[in-house]
């Protein structure tokens, strides 16, 4: 059914950017391509997202609309997302937003993703929740952001090592060590990481891939096979 849904609205989105037999009113238009944006983010698109909401900002902007204030907001979020090193406030059309009471935050947040700092990223956090955290839809994509900023300072932290301990880089990180474990072991699968964990002295030792890779693929094979299994015991009981 969700399948069917977005399906259904895509074809709704790229009929509507399709009409061109009269010039549609820019709010309008601002409408169909936050729509669009939000679409594109749901499938983690999220150069597609940025795109659309961008064009959502211009609209509502010729618009005299204060949908634009939201939809700049969702355009940090997409360019966050996409790792993209270009500020959007450095533009001309959106320069003028940059001190904007309730753009503020998200350019301060924008700052402290692009220099890595976590600490300032997740005080941004804590302190903007009513800007920020209180829009569900920001809300549900804040657990990916600090994903992406931790595995950059984890990627720049282990550079120079061949062997680190995971209790330094859980202090590093401001996280607990299980969702350190997590990080590397998804990076180790991703071929982000050359290397393999041990867990009995707590390490992370660098260079030896194939250990890592033959022991995370057989827990991930493993644990496609048990949802398979319980999809397949659901499915008897009801």
């Amino acid at each position: 059914m969700v399948i069917f849904l977005s399906f259904a609205c895509q074809q709704l989105y790229q009929k509507a950017l399709a009409i061109k037999s009269a010039i549609p009113h820019p709010r309008i238009m601002g409408i169909i391509r936050e729509c669009g944006g939000k679409m594109h983010m749901a499938e983690r698109q999220w150069a597609e997202a940025a795109t659309d909401f961008f064009e959502a900002f211009k609209n509502y902007d010729e618009a005299g609309n204060q949908r634009r204030i939201q939809c700049l907001k969702y355009l940090v979020l997409a360019n966050m997302l996409m790792e993209s090193e270009v500020n959007p406030f450095d533009g001309q059309e959106a320069k003028p937003y940059k001190n904007d009471p309730e753009i503020l935050a998200m350019t301060n947040l924008i700052a402290a993703y692009q220099r890595n700092e976590i600490l300032e990223f997740e005080k941004i956090l804590k302190s903007n929740r009513r800007t920020i955290m209180e829009d569900p839809f920001i809300r549900n994509y804040i657990e990916d952001l600090l994903k992406n900023v931790r595995t950059q300072v984890l990627l720049k932290l282990i550079k120079p090592y061949t062997r680190i301990r995971i209790p330094f880089i859980s202090k590093e990180l401001n996280v607990p060590e299980k969702d350190v474990e997590q990080l590397l072991v998804s990076l180790i699968l991703d071929n982000r990481i050359d290397g393999h964990i041990d867990q009995v002295n707590r390490l992370l030792e660098r260079g030896d891939r194939s250990k890592g890779m033959k022991k995370y693929t057989a827990i991930d094979k493993w644990n496609t096979q048990l949802g398979s299994l319980y999809q397949t015991v659901s499915n008897r009981v009801y």
